[in-house]
């Protein structure tokens, strides 16, 4: 089968202007290639997105590895030689040991990210917040993705008055302040661990993207290929998974790591007021809360974890960008000045040698 690229050049009358030359790029560059192959190189072709999976995966290995797992009944232990619940003798007055100026001192040291007063090291602190701060952003994500899609898809494919009673419930649910719901929830079950407090979050955390759902899927029910797939006897449940979804995942995707990028804020904002996690456990919000009188004069204790909530909640974003582009087939690459002049000078030596 010839692309457009191909038309183009056998006939330069169907194949001017730039417009075209960018779309039979795209196609020359897709052709015979899967929906799954297209993805992966839409998607790899994100450098942002590359990277932060890249950072993603060792933020996630390093806080999973260095103080092991404990979670459920499950303890292991992990590589480093401190836990957060021990408090070894001051060493360097509290001050971080790390170095990276060649010369004395050169090194990670006993404790790199330095110890709070009492001689708990930090590391091992903001290495296990990590993981309950990464616990409870999955946590949000899949299950506000999974409330937020079920209810918007449902009032945007069947409107009438289950739209207006799902909407009025979202609306109900919006109205109720996060912190509100954190104060009388969120201690509670942040005593219990973070799982529970990520599914209490994710519990009120879905009106935004159900809202937008709904909003695809009013639109995407009167296309074309909707009506065509009706009148070939589709069932309902066919055109929400088959037809629907698979065009609306492109939203779906961005607002869910919007929202998982913002349930490490929104752990971090519960824990600072001390309703989130709570000790004897420790998240990266709580550690910021507990050390908060110390910011003059031992700063380090705030940068390692406003590190880590920085650097995982940009990740996220990232990777959810370059899924959106990926996913969406809507999403084109913008060929660059080079391409078009090469197309282009093809296309006039097809012409002149048509001639």
């Amino acid at each position: 089968m010839m692309t457009d690229l191909n038309i183009a050049l056998q006939d330069p009358e169907k194949g001017s202007g730039h417009e075209h030359d960018e779309t039979s790029i795209e196609q020359r560059e897709t052709a015979g290639l899967s929906q799954g192959q297209i993805v992966r190189k839409r998607f790899f072709r994100h450098k942002g997105a590359v990277i932060s999976i890249g950072v993603l995966s060792f933020v996630i290995l390093l806080a999973f590895t260095s103080v092991g797992i404990h979670l459920w009944g499950i303890n292991t232990s992990g590589w480093w030689i401190w836990n957060w619940r021990q408090t070894p003798p001051l060493v360097n007055g509290g001050a971080p040991t790390l170095s990276l100026v060649p010369g004395p001192g050169f090194g990670i040291g006993e404790h790199p990210f330095g110890q709070d007063e009492i001689g708990h090291d930090i590391f091992a602190l903001v290495m296990r917040g990590a993981q309950q701060s990464i616990m409870i952003m999955v946590l949000v994500g899949v299950v506000g993705t999974f409330v937020g899609v079920l209810i918007g898809a449902l009032a945007g494919f069947y409107r009438g008055w289950l739209d207006s009673l799902l909407m009025r419930f979202t609306d109900v649910i919006i109205t109720i302040p996060f912190i509100v719901v954190g104060a009388v929830i969120g201690a509670a079950a942040g005593e219990l661990g973070a799982a529970p407090l990520g599914l209490v979050i994710g519990l009120f955390a879905w009106t935004g993207l159900a809202r937008l759902v709904r909003g695809e899927f009013l639109s995407l029910r009167e296309r074309e290929f909707i009506d065509a797939a009706r009148v070939s006897g589709a069932s309902d449940r066919r055109i929400i998974f088959k037809h629907i979804l698979p065009n609306a995942v492109g939203v779906i995707i961005v607002a869910a790591t919007l929202l998982m990028a913002g349930a490490i804020l929104g752990e971090t904002a519960l824990s600072f007021l001390g309703f989130g996690v709570q000790s004897p456990d420790t998240s990266l919000g709580l550690i910021v809360a507990q050390n908060q009188a110390a910011f003059g004069t031992r700063p380090w204790l705030f940068w390692w974890p406003g590190v880590f909530i920085i650097v995982i909640a940009l990740s996220v974003n990232f990777i959810g960008d370059g899924l959106r582009d990926a996913f969406d087939p809507r999403q084109k690459k913008m060929p660059s000045k080079r391409a078009l002049e090469r197309a282009t000078a093809r296309r006039a030596r097809a012409a002149k040698s048509a001639g």
